[in-house]
């Protein structure tokens, strides 16, 4: 069985079965999004920018799953089973999976180093009541990080954990990749697309500013292209971890961004409970690879 990080052939996808939903793009604009994670202060909007819906196939990608290259297409899907019980336990997290995920993407990625930074628990009923630190579900179109934001957040990160040289890290190659999966029952509600790296130009990509109460990050929106190939994983269970490349640095022809988006499934019925997930942000360093 082929490793999420290795090359093969590309698998042939148009013979795939795929269902047909909306997914929303941002809609060009002369200024700079803006997104602030709290309410901001009277008369500023939430979320700069509006989005458009456009109705596309999103193809089932799980008889491909052993083809799919973090290098190539930007994501993977790996059987990965946790021991953590209770998702919602921040000590769990941090005791539990955040070592679990970092021996993942060793394994994985046959990186040197991986350092877990970040994560989010969703579940929108949790969301509405402010249980748990829960969010919604993200329905537009988004990659977590830039071209500029990767180098910034890894050197935030390296700083933080007092990394005796942080920038020599940061001369060799390094990623950001997502480590997403369901923490309940298999996904229906709100499930998540990936878009294949490859199908992505760079055009398409729009920066913008995310904004914290202590710092500004940036995250790109993308705007529609046709070319776009999108996939999910129905059904997908707590115990498939889904691996997205949100950045690298290599610059030589490897998936750099992967965008994602959750989305409504037509094929979900009305009485579905609701997405429960959790996804990691990780730095992953390749040390022995130049940029």
């Amino acid at each position: 069985m082929s490793l999420p990080n290795q090359v093969i052939d590309r698998p042939v996808i148009e013979d795939l079965p795929y269902v047909e939903a909306v997914l929303n793009y941002l809609i060009p604009m002369a200024e700079k999004p803006v997104n602030y994670t709290f309410d901001p202060p009277p008369g500023i909007p939430r979320q700069s920018g509006s989005f458009q819906g456009y109705k596309l196939p999103i193809r089932d990608g799980r008889s491909i799953a052993p083809n799919l290259s973090l290098d190539r297409e930007g994501f993977a899907l790996v059987s990965h089973q946790s021991k953590v019980r209770d998702f919602y336990d921040e000590n769990e997290i941090y005791n539990v999976y955040y070592p679990e995920a970092e021996k993942l993407l060793l394994e994985v990625t046959g990186a040197a180093k991986v350092v877990v930074f970040d994560h989010n628990v969703r579940n929108i009923y949790k969301a509405q009541k402010g249980e748990n630190g829960a969010k919604e579900p993200v329905k537009r179109v988004h990659n977590d990080f830039t071209a500029s934001s990767g180098y910034s957040r890894a050197r935030a990160v390296l700083m933080a954990l007092s990394e005796a040289d942080p920038e020599a890290l940061l001369k060799n190659r390094f990623s950001v990749v997502n480590v997403w999966r369901p923490i309940a029952q298999p996904v229906q509600e709100s499930p998540l697309a990936v878009c294949d790296a490859q199908s992505i130009a760079p055009t398409d990509l729009v920066a913008g500013d995310l904004v914290y109460r202590d710092r500004v990050g940036e995250t790109y929106a993308v705007t529609y292209n046709q070319a776009h190939r999108w996939f999910y994983f129905p059904h997908q269970r707590s115990h498939e971890a889904l691996l997205i490349k949100c950045f690298d640095s290599a610059q030589d022809g490897k998936a750099r961004f992967a965008a994602h988006t959750a989305f409504d499934d037509p094929t979900s019925p009305p009485d579905a409970p609701p997405r429960q997930s959790i996804e990691l942000r990780t730095l992953v360093f390749y040390s022995a690879e130049k940029l």
